[in-house]
């Protein structure tokens, strides 16, 4: 008999890409000073972290389905650990560009293994309800992320941030080696992957989850990393920058709560898209408008509330069409959405205009949930 899925464990698997990707934030700064690199040039490591999290999570999701759920989770977190031991030796950029993708790389199976192991789990609203509970345990990654990520940088500048990521991973291993269960079932059906990947590609409605799913985190990550240099700019410091990751938190959080709220009273999930699109657009705004100003945070909240109240609505039925191959599903997924977000950060940083950035990205969901739906089992 299989062993039940801790969903503790499920939580903290899923916590783990943003909760290290947001540890690396407050170090931007000293690694742009440390490796004598410009803001632009320290930023492209967001972007090209996503790109490189992009495959993975092709790559994972794929071994998902071959050699099941466990193996592969466990494997992802080896490579993770690995590549953060090893940027604790170098000196050089270029090496913490490839480090550092190998990083993400390695941190992709948390978001494609464990989505995979709860959609094995769960089903229908129920599934909604866990998606939510992942929502506000993602809105509290970012604040412990950047609270650590600002500790360690006290302690021991960007060294002590990659020595933390380690440890991270070292701790999830262990655990997930006595209690990660397998979950995949015996009679997996067989799939060809560019065959599937043509008929997502074509499928209209997919690639609406895709555009949604990749500007509701542009708007997330790009304030990760223009942020910092925002704070420099108008005289703070990067411990202050770092207590922000709270005020998101809380943002993130409450959308996540108001989500179940308007669920509960059967309001649609398309309804919610909408409005979240709607929140995004105007407080997009409003940041583009006061981003000389600290008052820039106040509608950054609001636009980390309105993906609270997306992203768990989008990701718990992006893949109803799809049961017969979650794995691979939600590799293909997974793929479309992170070189989404990777070439929007890109030229997020090359912009390093984060009202620029959110009102366009607002104004695009717009556009794009007018025409959302969600699709059927068959």
């Amino acid at each position: 008999m299989k062993s039940p899925l801790s969903l503790w464990l499920a939580v903290a698997l899923m916590m783990f890409p943003q909760i290290v990707e947001t540890i690396y934030s407050p170090a931007l700064t000293h690694i742009a000073s440390a490796f004598k690199v410009n803001p632009e040039q320290a930023s492209q490591t967001l972007s090209l972290y996503f790109f490189a999290f992009a495959l993975g999570v092709v790559f994972w999701g794929r071994m998902c389905d071959v050699l099941g759920r466990r193996p592969t989770i466990l494997a992802g977190l080896c490579l993770y650990g690995v590549a953060s031991v090893i940027t604790l030796f170098i000196s050089q950029f270029y090496l913490l560009l490839i480090l550092r993708m190998l990083s993400a790389f390695g941190a992709a199976v948390g978001s494609i293994g464990t989505q995979t192991i709860m959609r094995d789990s769960y089903q229908g609203h129920e599934l909604a309800k866990v998606f939510s509970i992942m929502g506000i345990a993602l809105a509290i990654s970012p604040a412990l992320g950047m609270l650590t990520g600002t500790v360690l940088v006290n302690l021991g500048d960007y060294q002590a941030v990659f020595g933390g990521l380690a440890a991270i991973a070292a701790v999830l291993l262990l655990w997930s080696c006595y209690k990660l269960p397998e979950t995949r079932l015996v009679s997996v059906t067989k799939i060809a992957f560019m065959a599937f990947l043509l008929r997502m590609i074509r499928d209209k409605q997919i690639i609406r989850n895709v555009i949604l799913i990749s500007f509701l985190n542009i708007n997330l990550f790009s304030y990760y990393q223009l942020a910092p240099f925002i704070f420099e700019r108008l005289g703070f410091t990067q411990q202050q920058f770092g207590l922000t990751g709270i005020l998101l938190a809380i943002g993130v959080g409450l959308g996540s709560l108001i989500n179940r709220q308007l669920l509960a009273k059967k309001h649609t999930s398309e309804q919610l898209v909408k409005l979240s699109s709607l929140i995004s657009l105007l407080c997009g705004c409003l940041v583009f408008a006061l981003i000389d100003s600290i008052w820039f945070l106040a509608p950054v909240i609001g636009v980390v509330i309105s993906y609270g109240i997306a992203i768990p609505n989008i990701l718990a039925n992006a893949l109803n069409s799809y049961s017969h191959a979650k794995g691979t599903a939600g590799a293909i997924l997974g793929l479309f959405y992170y070189t989404g977000l990777a070439l929007g950060l890109m030229i997020a940083g090359w912009s390093q205009h984060l009202g620029l950035v959110l009102a366009i990205s607002g104004l695009i969901l717009i556009l794009t949930s007018r025409k959302y739906q969600i699709q059927t089992n068959y």
